[in-house]
């Protein structure tokens, strides 16, 4: 079935690349990725792929700038070893968050990030939530937008007697919590927030009943926390039962782990998209779930060429 498929891992995430492999009962493919002694990236592929459908899988999550240059490095390899086809598997975007022009002369990194990959040769995307949907329409070629709601689902469903409260953290975010709310038949709430400068948050009103509710805040990712811990002491303030949050990439920099634990989140959900720091792991509110039989899935069907969308109905 797999005879002429091949995946390939760049370094960002070799974890998630093997549990993606065994669940393809696939071995992941040989290759070597050194470094220069001035910090440029090469790469040697170390099978035979001419003709083969590659699926190579890199998050381009910190150090974005090495591991997106590795991943172009990487499809430039296989492009010039002959490879049939090549599937980009960007579990987390780097540089998604510069989608639009938020000010006057500043640029639209996230579509400069989709022109460096389809000039590089790309034959397809995969990415998982991304910060905005449109970015899909920055390439060329075929791009299927995967969801972390199953896996997420999955284990909130069993946890709570009375259905939770879905907080989106701003109104930005209100469709993707509505899509949870909707398939447990559970209420929303929104945080209408107003941001001074990037990564400053002021929580402004909460829009919903929470008092005395279980609230789930969910997003496509945490970074420096400051939006995520403000929403939940605003959801705490107005009387919320518990405080939980589910997010699906993990970026986590700056005072994040510091303010998670002094927050009054009793959980803090996300997925292995990025590996987390070290820091991060004895943080005892941390819960990971594994989307890799989700992208597995989604690759399996890829090479089948049957339906993705039919996995998120």
């Amino acid at each position: 079935m797999f005879k002429s498929t091949v995946v390939f891992s760049g370094k960002a995430n070799p974890e998630l690349a093997e549990k993606i492999a065994q669940f393809l009962e696939l071995p992941l493919g040989r290759c070597r990725t050194p470094r220069f002694s001035d910090g440029e990236v090469f790469a040697e592929i170390k099978e035979n792929v001419r003709g083969v459908d590659v699926y190579l899988i890199q998050p381009t999550c910190a150090p974005v700038n090495d591991n997106l240059m590795e991943l172009l490095v990487m499809v430039d390899a296989l492009k010039r070893a002959s490879a049939g086809s090549i599937t980009a598997v960007i579990p987390y975007y780097g540089y998604g968050r510069q989608d639009r022009k938020a000010a006057p002369r500043t640029p639209i990194t996230a579509k400069l990030v989709a022109d460096l990959l389809t000039a590089s040769g790309i034959n397809r995307v995969v990415a998982m939530d991304l910060h905005a949907g449109q970015i899909q329409g920055f390439f060329n070629v075929p791009f299927d937008h995967l969801y972390a709601m199953p896996v997420f689902l999955d284990h909130l469903k069993p946890r709570f007697g009375e259905k939770p409260v879905f907080v989106s953290p701003d109104a930005g975010g209100t469709e993707r919590t509505r899509a949870y709310a909707k398939r447990m038949s559970a209420d929303l709430a929104i945080i209408d927030k107003r941001r001074a400068r990037a990564n400053v948050s002021e929580v402004m009103h909460v829009i919903g009943d929470v008092a005395g509710r279980d609230c789930v805040i969910l997003d496509d990712m945490i970074d420096t926390a400051g939006t995520l811990t403000n929403a939940a002491r605003a959801l705490d303030d107005k009387g919320a039962r518990t405080v939980v949050a589910a997010a699906t990439h993990p970026v986590l920099s700056g005072p994040a782990i510091e303010r998670i634990a002094a927050s009054p989140l009793k959980e803090v959900i996300v997925t292995d998209t990025i590996p987390l720091r070290e820091e991060a792991k004895a943080l005892g509110k941390l819960t990971v779930l594994s989307v890799a039989p989700l992208l597995g899935e989604a690759i399996k069907r890829i090479h089948n060429s049957d339906s993705v969308s039919s996995l998120f109905v």
